[in-house]
């Protein structure tokens, strides 16, 4: 995949159901929940600096998105409702996103059952 089709063309927040709908360069629409971007974010809070330190935040089922902030030509910076806001989602990252959004979601969810019976 090219580095333009990559590229975001259109970002548009849903308020009522709390979704990221995208559209990309080559024409790929996408939906993302806040949800996900949240407990997916890329910042160091959730990431850690590598996959043995990765954060799974919890009770995240109504964060909302207040404010969305572009960084460069490459990335936004989305601002949360609970008070989150370092997370700099580059136009691949949103990509990588928008194509594993299932598996991504049901990953969580099984991290956060397994965090619920321990």
């Amino acid at each position: 995949m090219s580095e333009v089709n990559n590229k975001v063309k259109s970002i548009v927040y849903n308020k009522l159901e709390k979704t990221l709908n995208l559209e990309f360069f080559d024409k790929y629409k996408a939906s993302i929940s806040a949800e996900l971007l949240r407990v997916e974010s890329p910042s160091a809070e959730v990431q850690g600096h590598s996959s043995k330190n990765k954060k799974t935040p919890l009770n995240k089922t109504n964060v909302a998105i207040t404010q969305i902030e572009r960084v460069g030509n490459y990335a936004i910076r989305i601002i949360f409702d609970d008070g989150h806001n370092t997370g700099i989602y580059s136009w691949s990252y949103l990509r990588e996103m928008s194509e594993k959004n299932i598996k991504l979601y049901e990953n969580y969810l099984n991290r956060v059952s397994k965090i619920s019976n321990s």
